[in-house]
């Protein structure tokens, strides 16, 4: 006897939007309160919408989802969430994004440890991309911060008296703590700007 069939949507952040996941379940004959969708980060894997499903699966159903990092955040949690699904609650799993990814197909031995071989590498190469991503993003903000772009806040101005009392410190006419009363800031604060405004005049 034919299971139910669910769909299983994630997206990371609240900002992201899940529409090509949608569309990509639509046309798949799964009833709109069998699709599961979170919007959250799944780095902890608390997800409420997932887990409500998980609860739902009897043998023989089947779970719809667009690509394999749906199921986790990093290679370890996917082939976990596999497991769990298709060994403990025995459901089959077809990752749209991936044919060779449908347990429907090849349930032999063989079938079952092709499957298993592409789910390790497919996991593997998923997490690699993400961090990969973040690589490349930590290079991009070095890189634009090299170039002088400013992230965060603005910083505060500069009192207009604070190149002649800067000079006067340098010189030690007066000390850090007169210094920094003179330009109205803390003395830790005084020692920063400071230190940024002599390696600007560097430049």
């Amino acid at each position: 006897m034919e299971g139910n069939i669910y769909g299983y949507i994630r997206v990371s952040t609240r900002e992201q939007n899940e529409d090509r996941q949608l569309i990509a379940l639509r046309g798949l004959g799964i009833p709109g309160q069998n699709v599961f969708m979170d919007k959250q980060s799944g780095k902890d894997f608390n997800r409420p919408q997932y887990r409500k499903m998980v609860r739902k699966l009897k043998p023989d159903d089947l779970v719809y989802i667009k690509s394999i990092d749906r199921l986790g955040r990093n290679y370890e949690e996917i082939l976990e969430q596999w497991r769990i699904l298709t060994k403990e609650k025995r459901v089959d799993i077809v990752v749209l994004d991936m044919p060779l990814l449908d347990t429907r197909h090849g349930k032999d031995l063989m079938g079952t440890f092709l499957s298993d071989i592409v789910l390790q590498v497919l996991s593997f190469v998923a997490e690699n991309e993400r961090s990969n991503i973040r690589q490349r993003q930590a290079e991009g903000i070095a890189a634009a911060k090299a170039r002088g772009v400013q992230f965060g806040r603005p910083p505060i101005p500069l009192p207009e008296n604070f190149h002649s009392v800067y000079q006067r410190w340098k010189v030690g006419e007066i000390t850090g703590l007169a210094a920094a009363k003179e330009c109205g800031m803390p003395m830790s604060t005084f020692r920063y700007r400071a230190d940024a405004y002599e390696k600007a005049k560097l430049l």
